[in-house]
């Protein structure tokens, strides 16, 4: 719990209370967001490289099924498409908008939804709180009709959502692929480059329950998501990039609950005076005072990471793994040195090396005298060896069977010649029924090789690394969520 003094503190501080959000009076469904059963794209449709026909076509390509209508006072059609002038003369329902536009048509454009009845707006548009006084004015008064009316709206200067389940994406920019994997990863960032137009999901076979771009957050904000998500059964955690938050009170409150059910990683920059001016012209965000938000992070159960790549990549961990039952770690490696520089890493995240059983040192002694201990390294015996395939694969099963081991790292060379199968089967084989979270770090001679690989283990759900600090960070945070839970009593 926060002591009092402190959570008076907190909570009175600028980046916390600025803008409180007004999702308490008008409740926090965002389904209109991620499930709209109807579409209306309203402004740009001409470019190919950004608009309302770049969005409509990434729309087609993640498979979503529901109508979609564009919007352009200019063009009755576009490439055979029929455009309405007007939203409010759509023949139909319409549950989600996505303008872009200018700035100052927004206003209007948004008072044109609230009468045709669209529950949620999606604002691509920028020019607002993030770039001057005028464009401050214009976002209150957005904000002051969403007040009025309940209608709930998304940024400005948003790329907005993503929903591979329902095929559900709102950016206007190109993607270059056609498909984002259905997984159990929300993320959500007050920046586009969480977007599917700034990540290659479809190459890495990173699998996505929801995304949510909230940028401006002139409504919409980080605690409505967490609500939301809280029982989205596509999701099992929740990776979350934020400049401010308007509301502490509300958000430590509902953070507190969602993360008894799963985990929540967070991400927040603004540890400088440099990137707290910068977060002032990006989003109109006022940072706060650092530690006072790392402080009640801490208290809240939330796990903080230090970058946005470790947001990223640590969450995909929890997506496809158990979590561990303790903090004991096991290492099988073909190189030494990379054993020995994971040991450092794993220390930091709260990691120690399980000391193995007599029997298992027994059987890893049986495979090659080398190989006995914690971390076994295969690499002195792979001269010796006709086939290091089989020696490799006992190895890793010993660890996953041997009771003092809580987790493992396991590192996979990139042999030439070796199929991506081979080591997805091998995992499949060792583990059986076992509920031990593994990461694995590939490294080797070939890029091509090595991607292969990665793609391959991240489809059949094992966490994949190029980095072996990062595979270790990852297993430290499913360790420090299982205390969470203990301490929750969840």
């Amino acid at each position: 719990m926060i002591q009092k003094n402190k959570e008076e503190k907190f909570v009175s501080n600028r980046g916390f209370t600025e803008n409180l959000s007004r999702s308490t009076a008008f409740g926090s469904d965002l389904a209109p967001f991620f499930e709209p059963k109807s579409i209306a794209i309203i402004g740009a449709i001409k470019s190919l490289w950004f608009g309302g026909l770049v969005t409509l076509n990434n729309l087609k390509n993640l498979g979503y099924k529901g109508q979609v209508y564009l919007v352009n006072p200019s063009y009755p059609e576009v490439e055979g498409i029929k455009v309405y002038p007007n939203i409010k003369e759509v023949p139909d329902e319409v549950d989600l908008a996505v303008i872009i536009t200018s700035a100052r048509a927004v206003p209007g454009i948004v008072r044109d939804c609230v009468e045709k009845g669209v529950k949620g707006a999606v604002i691509v548009a920028d020019g607002f709180a993030e770039r001057d006084e005028e464009g401050a004015k214009l976002q209150q008064e957005i904000v002051n009709i969403s007040k009025q009316t309940g209608i709930r709206l998304l940024g400005p200067n948003t790329i907005g959502v993503v929903n591979p389940y329902s095929g559900v994406i709102t950016t206007p920019y190109p993607l270059g692929y056609k498909s984002i994997r259905k997984g159990h990863v929300a993320l959500a960032a007050q920046t586009g480059i969480i977007g599917a137009q700034a990540f290659p999901f479809e190459e890495l076979q990173y699998g996505v329950s929801k995304i949510c771009d909230f940028s401006n957050k002139c409504d919409v904000n980080e605690t409505d998501l967490l609500e939301y998500l809280e029982d989205d059964p596509d999701t099992k955690v929740i990776a979350l990039h934020i400049e401010d938050i308007r509301d502490g009170a509300r958000f430590l409150k509902v953070a507190k609950r969602v993360v008894k059910k799963k985990p929540i990683l967070i991400y927040k920059p603004g540890r400088t005076s440099e990137s707290k001016k910068a977060l002032a012209s990006h989003t109109g965000s006022i940072a706060g005072n650092q530690r006072i938000y790392e402080s009640a992070f801490r208290q809240t159960g939330l796990i903080q990471v230090n970058s946005f790549s470790e947001l990223l990549q640590i969450a995909k961990a929890f997506g496809y793994q158990p979590l561990p039952k303790g903090n004991r770690l096991g290492i099988v490696t073909i190189t030494g040195g990379a054993g020995i520089m994971a040991i450092d890493t794993a220390v930091e995240w709260g990691l120690v090396l399980g000391k193995l059983s007599d029997e298992s040192n027994e059987k890893l002694f049986r495979i090659h005298a080398t190989m006995v201990g914690n971390p076994s390294d295969i690499g002195p015996a792979m001269p010796t060896l006709q086939d290091p395939i089989t020696p490799y694969k006992k190895a890793i099963e010993v660890f996953y069977q041997d009771p003092n081991v809580d987790c493992l790292l396991i590192t996979f060379y990139a042999f030439p010649g070796v199929t991506p199968e081979l080591y997805v089967n091998m995992l499949k084989e060792v583990r059986g029924p076992v509920e031990k979270p593994a990461a694995i770090w590939i490294y080797g001679p070939s890029n091509e090789s090595i991607n292969k690989i990665y793609k391959a283990l991240e489809a059949a759900d094992y966490p994949a690394y190029l980095d072996i600090e990062m595979a270790v960070k990852a297993l430290g945070a499913m360790y420090q969520y299982t205390q969470i839970k203990s301490k929750l009593g969840a």
